[in-house]
């Protein structure tokens, strides 16, 4: 733990800052139907993988006082799609799913899985030059459509992620996968560097990109990407204890997982 941005806030400060306390869908978790397949465990997985080094990950944003967080997780998800898909890293625009995403909130909160269905119902997605974020402040600007989408940003499906570790490492060993997490505990707001292995439920209020996993000192971990911006964490990191024995995973990292495929 250490100071950063959030150290002189209270709590109940903390939450209304980041958004935590928007609440999130009542069912956070799809039914696997539909746009939906539920994803195959591969035979081997690599002992570690880092998407962030292999290129697939653009640089940390930072969402500011909008309860926008599940709009980074999923361009971060869509952003690593298409790389995968054409060897080029593009940022996409989280203001177009804020302002323009009937399916979810805005600031208010939203689902992962909802953003990549209306993403694929609009057609694509914009870059983050076309349509750059406006809502640090919590102001949600009337939607834009002057912009054209990306090229090849149509998703072809949103694959859910079983909730166990191995189905997680699964799915992060082939790419960056959209999570949701319980982030409102007093170790998490003020993490600093190094695996987090303290206190964290598992009450889901925080969308995040899992981009990698491996193993510390002999402490297994999940890297995942925030959108707190760079001067949090581990530049915008934090690695999570993996291994955890606790239901859900730590902070509830295999509760909601999912990723698109384009």
């Amino acid at each position: 733990m250490g100071h950063n941005q959030f150290s002189d806030l209270t709590s109940d400060e903390f939450r209304e800052r980041v958004g935590l306390n928007k609440g999130v869908p009542e069912f956070f978790k799809s039914e696997g139907t539909g746009m939906r397949p539920l994803h195959q465990i591969r035979a081997s997985l690599p002992s570690s993988i880092d998407w962030v080094t292999k290129g697939a990950v653009t640089d940390v944003k930072d969402q500011g006082s909008c309860g926008s967080c599940w709009s980074f997780s999923t361009t971060g998800c869509m952003e690593a799609a298409y790389f995968l898909k054409t060897g080029s890293l593009a940022s996409f625009s989280e203001q177009q799913l804020v302002s323009c995403d009937t399916n979810d909130s805005g600031c208010n909160g939203g689902l992962m899985d909802n953003a990549f269905e209306w993403i694929q119902d609009n057609g694509g997605i914009f870059t983050e030059d076309d349509y750059p974020y406006t809502s640090s402040t919590g102001t949600i600007s009337r939607c834009k459509s002057t912009c054209t989408e990306v090229s090849g940003t149509t998703p072809k499906s949103c694959t859910d992620v079983s909730e166990s570790e191995l189905a997680l490492e699964s799915a992060v060993s082939q790419q960056p996968v959209s999570v949701a997490i319980e982030a409102d505990q007093l170790g998490f707001q003020l993490y600093s560097s190094g695996v987090f292995t303290g206190r964290c439920g598992t009450s889901l209020d925080h969308g995040v990109l899992a981009v990698g996993y491996g193993t510390d000192s002999g402490t297994d971990y999940w890297k995942v990407k925030n959108s707190w911006g760079s001067s949090w964490g581990e530049s915008g990191y934090i690695r999570l204890e993996r291994g955890k024995n606790q239901t859900g995973g730590q902070c509830g990292i295999f509760m909601s997982a999912s990723y698109v495929t384009l």
